[in-house]
C-alpha cells in the first residue's frame, strides 16, 4: 500500500487519531507528551501513529497535511493541528466538547 494511501485510511478509520512521537504512554518528545496527556484527559479513546516505527509516515504526513511538525490531532478526517492548538483548546475548554462528540457520533454508527 502507498503511503498517502495508508495515511488517508487511518485518518478515515480513526475518529479521534494522533500521530505522534512515541506513545501516550512513552512519549518521545515533550509535545506529543503534552498533547496525548490533554487527549487522555478528554476521557475518550483515541488512535496514535508513532512516527518515529514509521518514518514512511513521517516522511509523507507533512506534505499531505500540510502541516510541518509533529503531533498532529485529527478528528473526523479533520487535521486540527499540533501541540500548541491542542494544549491552547485544552485550556479554554473546547477541546473536551469536540473529542466527546466526535466519540459519541463514532459510538453511534
Amino acid at each position: 500500500m502507498e503511503t498517502l494511501d495508508k495515511i488517508k485510511q487511518q485518518i478515515e478509520q480513526n475518529t479521534i487519531l494522533l500521530y505522534m512521537k512515541g506513545s501516550p504512554k512513552l512519549p518521545s518528545c515533550g509535545f506529543s507528551s503534552q498533547a496525548s496527556q490533554a487527549l487522555m484527559a478528554c476521557g475518550e479513546k483515541f488512535a496514535y501513529v508513532d512516527i518515529l516505527q514509521n518514518p514512511d509516515i513521517r516522511a509523507e504526513l507533512p506534505a499531505y497535511a500540510q502541516w510541518p511538525t509533529f503531533p498532529q490531532l485529527w478528528i473526523e478526517g479533520e487535521l486540527i493541528g499540533g501541540c500548541d492548538i491542542i494544549i491552547e483548546m485544552f485550556q479554554k475548554g473546547e477541546l473536551q466538547p469536540l473529542i466527546k462528540q466526535a466519540a459519541q457520533r463514532s459510538a453511534s454508527k
